[in-house]
């Protein structure tokens, strides 16, 4: 029956006296990774590789107490339909894009989350975004496949400012590669550490004198919305913005106003406030914005070390 809905039984071990887990929204990128990492003696994982409607979520999770979550959704009312659940496992650091974590605590429900399994991975892209950005790639790419030779000047990132906003794992790795690439990295963060060697600034400051600003802060109530419209006014004309944090970080209109008037030169984008972006969104017209789709974390590396700990995590409630 499991089988016939979509559903596979990593094991047919007993499961008494055991939680039982789900990993909810397993895709097909992620399954053969899944594959790679489980173990014979890891608890009975449940995987659904079956697409689900957001308000079919109670149905999927009846009978589990864990719930593995990728990416998806998790409104309040549609958990509080979940009466076994006591655990979510989020694949990630920001499971306040999906959900309200503070609400779902309150119903004696844990969210688990994991931190620093992929740094690199999101400081490349990071990075990688930076040099698209800059040269203009992916206008020129969509340009010269539709039969069209228009050569655009870019911006040379060698000597440039960059201004780094947040400056935890993947902040640092950000900064770290910016200055070996010949960049003047600043920043921001919320709080002071004596071992970080990026030069510390206000936000005004580093909004002001930065020609690219990269946005890896963590969100949560006290930083959703942190790029307002007055921030987004402080920066310097012409910056390059990249955001491979969270959308809700900042905020939408005023950046695609910014990016219209061209106060804001180009945009490298890999998060949004509703994702999957939709086709007919501003940002999607726009020609000076590169889109990517959340992806930046999305390397084998990250991906095994990522599922691995989540196991791990199921692995201690089981």
């Amino acid at each position: 029956m499991l089988a016939q809905m979509g559903w596979e039984r990593e094991y047919a071990a007993p499961i008494e006296n055991r939680m039982k887990s789900l990993f909810l929204d397993c895709n097909d990128q992620l399954a053969p990774v899944w594959a790679r990492v489980i173990r014979p003696d890891d608890p009975p994982i449940d995987v659904n590789r079956a697409a689900f409607a957001r308000e079919e979520l109670p149905r999927v999770l009846a009978g589990y107490d864990v719930a593995i979550d990728d990416h998806s959704y998790m409104p309040t009312p549609l958990v509080a339909q979940c009466p076994q659940l006591k655990h979510i496992v989020f694949l990630g650091t920001g499971p306040a894009s999906y959900m309200n974590v503070g609400e779902i605590n309150a119903r004696g429900i844990k969210v688990h989350i994991i931190k620093g399994y992929g740094d690199t991975a999101v400081a490349e892209h990071s990075i990688a975004l930076m040099w698209a950005v800059s040269r203009d790639i992916a206008r020129m790419d969509r340009e010269v496949r539709a039969g069209t030779w228009s050569p655009h000047e870019g911006v040379q990132l060698l000597g440039k400012t960059l201004g780094v906003i947040g400056l935890g794992g993947i902040g640092r790795e950000v900064a770290r590669i910016g200055q070996g690439m010949g960049m003047q990295v600043i920043g921001w963060n919320r709080s002071k550490h004596a071992d970080l060697k990026v030069p510390l600034v206000d936000i005004d400051t580093l909004l002001a004198q930065s020609d690219v600003v990269s946005m890896n802060l963590t969100l949560g109530d006290e930083t959703r919305g942190f790029l307002g419209k007055e921030r987004i006014a402080r920066m310097k004309p012409g910056v390059i913005f990249v955001n491979t944090a969270r959308g809700a970080l900042v905020d939408e209109a005023a950046l695609i106003a910014a990016l219209q008037s061209g106060h804001v030169r180009h945009a490298g984008l890999d998060v949004f406030h509703a994702e999957p972006l939709q086709a007919d969104h501003p940002l999607a017209k726009l020609p000076n914005v590169t889109l990517t789709a959340h992806a930046a974390f999305r390397t084998l590396e990250a991906s095994m070390t990522l599922l691995r700990r989540a196991i791990d995590i199921v692995k201690t409630l089981a």
